[in-house]
């Protein structure tokens, strides 16, 4: 059995959490003298934060590491993988790291070099790997693949906030609008403003992903739609005997999900499609 591991500043969804077993060691977040995750949710933290509230961050102890490593083992795990915010942006591989050596079973370390769900994006690709029946090594190069490969672009509401943390790029200067950046090399850096979180979006999505649409009357391009009928036939329309058409409609949209989130893609190195957003 293999343990998988990540710490609080991922953002992993909880089904995620839940779907692959993953131990979230906490970073230490006070708000008011309440730690995040302890004492208050997410949703209270924002509420405090917006009301002005006094914050503090740091990295988790190497003791409170070591506990979920150990709490691991004792539930049967052989061998952890250890998936975390990068060092570039946080103290919490210095950590990990120490931890790892007095851990009671091997540990392989993975500094993404990102932070927030870009983080969960590595640990949810890992863990298809692990759930396919992966090996820690394979799994450790999927999630150091995806930490390359994905972006980090975002906005925030508190500006002096990340200023005062020293991550924010000089050029990135307080405005009209909201402000949409990018995390590199452990610095925001100014991508974009906006008047609202709907042309924050679009201006994301201009930066990351892009449809990219298929030329006509190529062969290879028809190759790949051929390929798609054939694979939405096999998995989803006559993979099992409907009673009606209406039944089988019904099924199209669980398939849709487990093929973008969790069916394994020859062409992206056994990965979901998800994993390259």
């Amino acid at each position: 059995m293999i343990g998988l591991v990540t710490d609080s500043n991922a953002q992993l969804p909880g089904d995620l959490r839940e779907r692959y077993q993953v131990a979230v060691v906490p970073l230490t977040v006070v708000v008011d003298a309440y730690q995040e995750g302890v004492d208050i949710t997410a949703a209270e933290f924002y509420e405090r934060l917006a009301a002005g509230a006094s914050v503090s961050t740091a990295a988790p102890s190497p003791g409170a590491v070591l506990t979920a490593y150990e709490k691991l083992a004792a539930a049967g795990a052989t061998e952890v993988l250890s998936i975390h915010i990068g060092s570039n942006t946080s103290a919490t591989v210095n950590a990990v790291t120490v931890a790892a050596g007095s851990s009671p079973v091997p540990v392989e370390v993975v500094d993404t070099g990102t932070a927030s769900f870009a983080v969960a994006c590595c640990v949810w690709a890992a863990g298809e790997v692990l759930a396919a029946g992966g090996d820690l090594t394979r799994a450790a190069d999927v999630a150091r693949r995806v930490a390359d490969e994905v972006g980090n672009v975002f906005i925030v509401g508190a500006l002096d906030l990340a200023r005062r943390g020293g991550r924010l790029a000089a050029d990135a200067a307080a405005g009209d609008g909201l402000l949409v950046l990018a995390l590199a090399e452990g610095q925001m850096q100014a991508v974009g403003r906006v008047h609202d979180v709907e042309s924050a979006v679009d201006a994301m999505t201009a930066i990351g992903a892009r449809h990219q649409r298929i030329p006509p009357y190529r062969p290879r391009a028809n190759g790949k739609v051929e390929r798609f009928n054939r694979t939405l036939a096999e998995e989803w329309a006559y993979v099992r005997l409907y009673t009606s058409n209406g039944q089988r409609l019904a099924m199209l949209p669980k398939w849709v999900r487990f093929y973008n989130e969790r069916r394994p893609h020859t062409a992206l190195g056994g990965l979901p499609p998800v994993t390259r957003l």
